[in-house]
């Protein structure tokens, strides 16, 4: 026990030093001549004073600490090489007061401040049911956001030329290809303004990708199988809504070092859960258990990919929540406790990403590129070899993820046969 506890420290450590030497960037906005002018105005002009160019583009590298997501559903047990660890039960679910500071790149382990004056703590990352959202996984929504930001930074320096974004590998190598387009009718906000929205359509692009790569055996952690996370319902929307977080920030330049980048998302991130109506955290482990046996098996330990009942392999650039439906909150046992939210029968909040910005359609201009390894290619051997075998961008996701689900059926069938 000395010994694992010993290890155990030092992966802490080795954590810890990560997450605080992530590299730093430092922005600058230049005033254009039409800018200053229009500053010694006698009525400036607000628009054209906002007119500024970034410059000094300084180490906005792609982050490589990556957020632990939480497996859907609370209170799981948990097996370590199929041995069942005793009294041992997952809690992930948090509510909105909870929730802490953003630190870019934050990895296992953060210690920021929310505001310049707050007190410095960790993100607390976690699941929350909102009623307009359904379940938000917010390491999800974290890691998007910040590889939004750190994509807009490469990108808008370079913007309409050819250029490659190396990406870390997964279960192959991967990276972005840029390619040519004229900009120069392109006023300097509207620069911005498609910088901002290529990045994020990538980064969101990205997150898709990763949902493919678990499920293809894809691990973190090599002894810890991801399966049981691949296309789980909260991921992608999850993601596009980091996404849309991020493309806000960009917009009104609230990114341009790393506090100033930290201390926004914290805020806008509340904001943006406090308007999609999130519930208690009581509340939503009482949700959770209303769908125990429909969306997640509580019987099952992680990391058992049949935990999950319900999968979601619609990926794409539109995404609606799961929202629980009022026949299972009915019948749960947590009556009272439930009883207590207003109208559960409201509209999901959809989300979209837009291809076109300024008349520039992005997925021409911009795509990841992915590639299977030989280590990999036998996870591929039900998915048409057209689909994948010299490389795949986005545009196959959507089609790869419906062989998987013919799979993740027959398998899920059996499996649930085998246990009767």
């Amino acid at each position: 026990m000395k010994v694992i506890l010993k290890s155990l420290s030092i992966v802490i450590c080795i954590c810890a030093l990560a997450a605080c030497s992530s590299r730093d960037w430092q922005i600058r906005a230049n005033p254009t001549e039409l800018a200053v002018a229009a500053a010694l105005d006698e009525q400036p002009d607000p628009a054209i004073v906002s007119e500024v160019e970034l410059h000094e583009f300084t180490n906005a590298g792609m982050p490589k600490a990556v957020r632990p997501c939480c497996a859907f559903g609370t209170a799981q047990k948990v097996t370590v090489a199929s041995i069942p660890v005793p009294f041992y039960r997952l809690a992930n679910t948090v509510s909105l007061e909870d929730i802490g500071p953003h630190a870019y790149e934050a990895g296992t382990f953060s210690h920021q401040k929310g505001t310049p004056t707050g007190r410095r703590g960790g993100e607390n990352n976690g699941i929350i049911y909102t009623q307009l959202g359904g379940f938000i996984d917010l390491a999800h929504v974290r890691d998007t956001a910040d590889n939004a930001v750190a994509l807009f930074y490469q990108i808008y320096s370079q913007l309409g030329q050819e250029a490659r974004i190396e990406l870390p590998v997964e279960i192959g190598p991967r990276y972005i290809q840029l390619s040519a387009f004229e900009t120069n009718h392109l006023s300097i906000k509207q620069r911005q303004e498609v910088a901002a929205n290529i990045a994020a359509r990538l980064a969101y692009f990205v997150a898709e990708a990763h949902e493919v790569a678990q499920w293809h055996g894809y691990r973190t952690w090599l002894p810890w199988s991801e399966e049981v996370s691949a296309y789980s319902p909260e991921d992608l929307y999850s993601n596009m809504l980091g996404a849309k977080i991020a493309t806000a920030l960009l917009s009104n330049n609230l990114t341009m070092n790393r506090e100033l980048y930290n201390q926004h998302m914290t805020s806008w991130l509340h904001a943006t859960l406090a308007w999609l109506r999130p519930v208690s955290k009581a509340q939503t482990n009482a949700l959770f258990d209303a769908i125990d046996g429909h969306w997640w098996d509580s019987s099952e330990a992680l990391p058992s990919k049949y935990m999950l009942l319900l999968r979601h392999y619609e990926l794409g650039d539109e995404q609606a929540p799961y929202l629980i439906g009022k026949e299972l909150i009915e019948q749960s046992s947590h009556g009272e406790l439930l009883s207590a939210l207003p109208n559960m029968s409201d509209s999901p909040k959809s989300l979209s990403l837009p291809s076109i910005i300024h008349d520039i359609e992005i997925d021409k201009v911009a795509q990841q590129w992915l590639f299977v390894g030989d280590k990999h290619k036998a996870s591929f051997k039900h998915v048409p070899e057209a689909l994948w075998i010299n490389g795949f961008t986005s545009e196959s996701f959507k089609e790869i993820a419906k062989y998987d689900a013919q799979i993740d059926r027959a398998e899920l069938d059996a499996h649930q046969r085998g246990s009767k």
